[in-house]
């Protein structure tokens, strides 16, 4: 790993033992934001953790976080975290929540870290290094078609708009098996070729910045209901290589 790696993969680590510490406790303080999503004790104090150790190492780096404001870059690299992804099955005591951690230079997302810690599953990968599951390389599903596709997703709004003529929406008619494990955790199981899809309507840069460079080195593609590759676009959608190039045909077509 180079140093900027190995500090994302030590703060993901740490950040996720701190919220280890929270889990599921009956008196966790649950707050609601401006959008009216909630928030807890533990998002706020991983991203400090995380924000902290930043500031010693890379003081010249910039951080955007989904807790705190945003610190400006003094040198083209930016931090994107989100401390808790999936914030209401961790309040519910599901174990399906990332700490995610991405860099940022120039533009582009470089590396991305997604921790599991209540599964003691570690995610890894940056550009043109393979992409890994705690240490293991990781690739992509090779099916083909969307008949033997596992498709996951995250908001109840993907199954509740049925006039969408959307590609993307019409694989729920089509596929083998629909899911809603989402979040993070469902574009991961696209990662390590245990689904072929995951759809998330609703996005946030922090929320899909480290997503990215591990579908894309484990073999997959990921792209916004527009067909761009962006952490600021209209949703996500994770995929295989051949469900994700026939999806992204179709979405031209529109």
């Amino acid at each position: 790993m180079n140093p900027d790696l190995q500090l994302a993969v030590e703060m993901a680590e740490q950040a996720g033992q701190l919220t280890l510490t929270y889990f599921s406790r009956k008196s966790l303080q649950i707050f609601s934001k401006r959008d009216a999503t909630p928030v807890t004790e533990a998002d706020r104090k991983a991203e400090e953790l995380i924000r902290s150790a930043i500031s010693l190492n890379n003081p010249g780096d910039g951080v955007l976080g989904e807790e705190f404001e945003d610190r400006p870059s003094m040198n083209g690299r930016r931090w994107i975290i989100d401390p808790i992804d999936g914030t209401k099955a961790f309040i519910h005591g599901v174990p399906l929540y990332g700490v995610m951690i991405a860099l940022e230079v120039d533009g582009i997302v470089r590396l991305g870290v997604i921790n599991f810690p209540a599964l003691g599953d570690l995610y890894y990968a940056e550009s043109g290094s393979g992409a890994f599951l705690n240490g293991s390389p990781i690739t992509v599903s090779s099916v083909v078609n969307v008949a033997d596709a596992t498709v996951l997703y995250t908001e109840k709004e993907y199954l509740l708009d049925s006039a969408s003529r959307h590609p993307v929406d019409l694989l729920r008619h089509d596929a083998c098996l629909v899911r809603g494990w989402g979040d993070c955790y469902g574009h991961m199981l696209v990662a390590s070729g245990r689904a072929e899809v995951s759809i998330d309507k609703i996005m946030s840069p922090w929320d899909c910045a480290a997503l990215i460079p591990i579908v894309t080195e484990a073999g997959g593609c990921c792209f916004d209901y527009r067909g761009v590759t962006t952490i600021t676009g209209q949703g996500l959608v994770s995929a295989n290589k051949a469900i994700g190039t026939a999806l992204l045909a179709a979405i031209e077509k529109r």
